[in-house]
């Protein structure tokens, strides 16, 4: 075999490891490859113990109890790694997303509780409103003016 074919071989492997749902799964899932492992682990010391037991391994399965505690922790680990394939890929959080709506709601509770906030907004949208003054038409001479505020009577 030419080292082109073993390339393209490689190459195509990789492609469809790729492409496999549950080989991007195992890579992707922390959770679902510590469950593997745990499985791993738990029936290479089940298979170790019934190797080094002098009876026959029915008899190791059937009466040693670390062997049934083993085998049941590699079936749980097993069990929990085909639910987590089975479930399919938990969907990422959007903190951004999160932060954005948190913020939403915050700014529309500031201006349903404060008054001072919702002039605020108002007046940069819409422009800061003019001040009503009210300013008689009719004046009074400054002579009549002075002498009501002194309460004496103005002289006709």
């Amino acid at each position: 075999m030419s080292k082109a074919d073993i390339s393209s071989k490689a190459g195509r492997a990789y492609t469809s490891a790729r492409e496999n749902t549950y080989v991007r799964r195992l890579i992707e899932d922390e959770e679902l490859r510590a469950s593997i492992i745990a499985a791993a682990v738990a029936a290479k010391s089940a298979y170790g113990r019934i190797q080094s037991s002098r009876g026959s391994a029915v008899e190791a399965v059937s009466s040693d109890r670390k062997v049934k505690r083993e085998l049941s922790d590699a079936a749980d680990s097993l069990r929990d790694a085909a639910e987590r394939l089975r479930e399919g890929p938990k969907k990422k959080r959007h903190p951004i997303r999160n932060l954005i709506g948190l913020t939403l709601l915050s700014g529309g509770l500031v201006l349903i509780f404060s008054e001072s906030a919702r002039k605020t907004v108002l007046d940069a949208v819409f422009g800061a409103e003019e001040e009503f003054v009210y300013t008689s038409t009719t004046s009074v001479p400054p002579a009549e003016s002075a002498a009501q505020t002194n309460g004496t009577p103005v002289p006709e």
